[in-house]
């Protein structure tokens, strides 16, 4: 799905976040992400995963360097990005379809019919037709997770940046929500930056797996995933994917246990 030309989606150039006189999180991190793309991040904690992700939505300031999104400032491109938490972050006092329907609300142009219809729709591609008039309370912890979901997609965007959405669920769910959010790429055409600590997951949804080393927070590799999309549940199995988890995991452990890069030096 990648555009193999044209201004990337994501640029990161010479990146670095730190806080006080403490050490740097991140230090000269450069990145591309093309359109289209879905990159994973992946690294030991403290690697600064999160705060990347942060960084290119514009929630916090570099110390140095810059992001551009759509050649814009993360400021001037608001509009074209959704950021899906680690936690599912639900109004608990709107229903599912009013919590869908939330960052429609923003936009002025966009009637309460037409917010309805969407919200509708979405909740629909995620399986939840049937629980919009249900409130956060009553649903799961995966549901909770759709709603997310749906409510991020809901303005379209261009950008979606996702951190560790998946992490709290259990391996089934995580695994069937993998394959949603891939079919909703395939019909949506989004270029997704995706926080994980899951070697697995990284590899089956992706396009490139990016592994950050830690104190400061660099790139270490980048790893790029080869299987066409769309992807199947069978492809977990398959050998060449086997094989590519084990690549992405010798990566790391190619990093002592304080996230840096072992061997001479």
């Amino acid at each position: 799905m990648s555009e193999g030309c044209g201004r990337a989606m994501v640029a990161v150039r010479g990146l670095s976040k730190g806080y006080g006189r403490g050490a740097s999180i991140l230090e000269g991190v450069t990145l591309d992400v093309a359109r289209g793309d879905f990159v994973s991040l992946i690294g030991p904690s403290g690697c600064g995963k999160s705060t990347l992700l942060k960084l290119v939505a514009g929630l916090v300031p570099p110390t140095s360097g810059a992001v551009e999104v759509d050649g814009m400032t993360p400021a001037n491109a608001r509009q074209l990005m959704s950021f899906i938490f680690q936690e599912a972050t639900l109004l608990p006092w709107r229903t599912v379809l009013g919590n869908v329907e939330l960052g429609l609300e923003l936009e002025q142009s966009v009637d309460r019919g037409r917010r309805r219809a969407v919200a509708e729709e979405l909740l629909g591609l995620v399986g939840l037709g049937d629980v919009g008039g249900h409130y956060p309370r009553q649903l799961s912890g995966g549901m909770r997770m759709r709603v997310s979901i749906a409510r991020a997609l809901a303005t379209r965007p261009g950008l979606l940046l996702m951190d560790e959405p998946f992490g709290a669920l259990d391996e089934m769910t995580r695994d069937r929500l993998n394959e949603e959010m891939l079919r909703l790429r395939e019909e949506q055409g989004w270029t997704a930056l995706f926080v994980t600590h899951s070697v697995a997951e990284a590899v089956f949804l992706s396009t490139r797996v990016v592994v950050l080393r830690a104190k400061p927070g660099r790139v270490h590799r980048e790893i790029p995933v080869p299987f066409g999309f769309p992807r199947r549940a069978s492809l977990r199995s398959a050998p060449g994917f086997l094989s590519l988890v084990g690549e992405v995991s010798s990566a790391l452990r190619g990093l002592d246990g304080n996230g840096v890069e072992g061997g001479a030096g």
